[in-house]
């Protein structure tokens, strides 16, 4: 997995805590704030109505397949890629229905 560089505030307490958690265990503080971030994501998508939320940023255009395919699995991911090339061949006969 690469790793790309993120700007982002924290609160100083939360930043304090990070550091010494690192301390502690002997890791640095990226370690652990991807760790947690990573443990924070596993619950989350755990969450039906997250996943349906992704699912829904995917068939709005707003997500790539890759990304969605990242939270809710391959399988998955491709059963809404296609449901999503149905309904969008059927709002296009639609459309060309209205120009009739």
């Amino acid at each position: 997995m690469g790793t790309t560089r993120a700007n982002f505030r924290l609160p100083e307490e939360l930043l304090e805590k990070a550091d010494i958690a690192a301390e502690v265990t002997h890791r640095n503080r990226t370690e652990i704030v991807t760790e947690a971030l990573c443990e924070y994501l596993s619950d989350i998508e755990d969450d039906e109505s997250f996943n349906e939320a992704v699912v829904e940023l995917y068939l709005d255009d707003e997500i790539e397949f890759d990304t969605l395919s990242a939270f809710i699995g391959r399988q998955d991911a491709e059963s809404v890629r296609s449901s999503k090339a149905i309904l969008d061949q059927g709002d296009e006969l639609a459309d060309e229905m209205a120009s009739l």
